[in-house]
């Protein structure tokens, strides 16, 4: 070793010989009390001993064998923040954060059992009702139910492995002396709770492991048993997501936390992900025809889902009356997929109105709708909607009705429109007027009569002029002939 070397050793032995004596000093005001859990960090590191800032309580020290594993490697540095114990207070805070196996008196175990501090056993063997543990060269029983926090199936499973224990009863010289490994595991999960606790607010995004999973949810443990609930409709945008096909117990997710209230927690993981409808505006256009599914039916319509999160409504009034009452959702039924033409959008409502389009039909293949064949003069064949007093409503197309005034039907004055027109029956009917901009669309069977009968007297016209002009022909044919022999 160098002279530098050496004097520098002798120049860091010096200065902690100095921060050591300066923390007993301080420690002479402010004390702390045997088997008081403490944190604080690491300031100094010695040979024997390192240093530890305990924050406005003072200085206190840690040998530095319980920094190094067991392979006597040192695994903490200046900076490090520490969980211990105060084992002592005469001359200094003397601190552990536990008792080496093999390396504690029945005086140093009955002053860790006084502090609270753990020890480290090994378990030998199982007993009735419990485990023998081997703590510092002395026999110890463990309950069976303190051996853990969880039971296992088979009791053999914990023999032969070294613990971590607490002590919570030494008598007559380690006569009696019990020892609980569930109590330091539950004391563990409960100062990590409490750190869990302080991060989980609405907004934060945290990572949890699946604990179970149920056909409402799955419960992430979010770390020291404190567990959240991560709702169906909350993992993914899709309506009717299976929570087994999203999730699976024991796997770890990151999650969103929505809120807290009253101690629960709510979950949602598709708040990770972009919401579909903050697209739809740029995606969807009106008279646009797409592949749906159809997810739900309800009094007032089917649901269709267009995408994952996107869900649109063919209301009732797209289907074609049949005549019967909710006869139209014998039409549909739930996981069907069809063609379905786009009628509105609103996507500041999350709201799509879509029609079904019957399956095969140039609409279905993409073609433009039929509702701009509804023009003047157009006849089509609708069928009966629903009656009034001053006529027929026509189903034309979805979304598409006109009004069949009485007077257009045809009919006498005074017919029952509702026997001579059922619910659901096919009529032919020619457009009178279509105003799109008051929705408005006026029909009449009585102008399909008359264009019918202006079309035969037009014929029967153009037939007498045919035949008249072919008899004047014949007629100058024969006075032609007539006249030639004279000429002779």
């Amino acid at each position: 070793m160098s002279e530098n070397e050496v004097g520098a050793e002798a120049e860091g032995r010096a200065e902690f010989a100095r921060l050591l004596e300066a923390s007993y000093a301080t420690n002479q005001m402010k004390r702390l009390s045997n088997g008081q859990a403490v944190e604080g960090t690491i300031v100094a590191i010695g040979a024997e001993a390192a240093l530890v800032d305990v924050g406005a309580k003072g200085e206190a020290t840690i040998a530095t064998s319980e920094l190094r594993n067991h392979d006597g490697v040192l695994e903490a540095k200046v900076g490090d923040r520490i969980h211990a114990t105060v084992v002592s207070t005469s001359g200094g805070i003397q601190l552990s954060r536990s008792l080496q196996r093999g390396a504690a008196s029945a005086q140093r175990l009955e002053d860790a059992f006084r502090a609270g501090l753990p020890v480290e056993g090994k378990v030998e063997k199982s007993v009735k009702a419990g485990y023998e543990v081997s703590v510092a060269g002395q026999r110890a029983f463990c309950p069976q139910s303190q051996i853990d926090d969880v039971r296992e199936a088979d009791p053999l499973v914990h023999v032969g492995r070294v613990y971590t224990f607490k002590i919570v009863e030494f008598q007559d010289g380690g006569q009696k002396f019990v020892v609980s490994r569930r109590r330091l595991l539950e004391e563990e999960k409960q100062a990590i709770a409490a750190e869990v606790r302080q991060k989980i607010v609405a907004g934060a995004v945290l990572t949890g492991r699946v604990v179970s999973v149920r056909d409402f949810g799955a419960f992430v443990d979010l770390g020291g048993g404190v567990q959240g609930l991560l709702h169906a409709s909350e993992m993914s945008w899709s309506r009717g997501s299976d929570p087994a096909k999203v999730v699976k117990p024991g796997e770890e997710i990151t999650v969103k936390v929505i809120r807290v209230e009253d101690g629960k927690i709510a979950l949602g993981l598709k708040q990770l992900t972009e919401d579909p409808w903050s697209t739809v505006g740029a995606n969807y256009k009106v008279g646009q025809v797409l592949t749906g599914r159809v997810t739900r039916i309800s009094e007032f319509g089917a649901f269709v889902e267009l995408e994952a999160g996107v869900e649109a409504l063919a209301h009732v009034s797209t289907f074609a009356p049949t005549g019967k009452p909710g006869g139209w959702s014998k039409s549909v039924t739930p996981g069907q997929t069809g063609a379905f033409e786009i009628l509105s959008i609103e996507p500041d409502k999350k709201r799509i109105g879509v029609a079904l389009i019957d399956e095969g039909s140039s609409r279905a293949a993409g073609a433009r709708p039929s509702r701009s064949a509804i023009a003047p003069g157009a006849r089509l064949t609708g069928k009966v909607e629903r009656h009034d007093k001053f006529g027929v409503f026509v189903f034309l197309a979805p979304g598409v009705t006109g009004l069949l005034p009485a007077e257009e039907t045809g009919l006498a004055r005074g017919t029952d429109l509702v026997k001579a027109l059922p619910l659901g029956s096919d009529i032919e009917v020619m457009v009178l007027e279509a105003d799109a901009a008051r929705r408005r669309i006026r029909l009449s069977v009585k102008a399909i009569a008359a264009a019918a009968e202006a079309a035969e007297v037009s014929d029967y016209a153009a037939r007498t002029v045919a035949a008249q002009s072919q008899s004047f022909g014949s007629l100058a044919d024969k006075l032609r002939g007539a006249l030639e022999p004279r000429k002779k």
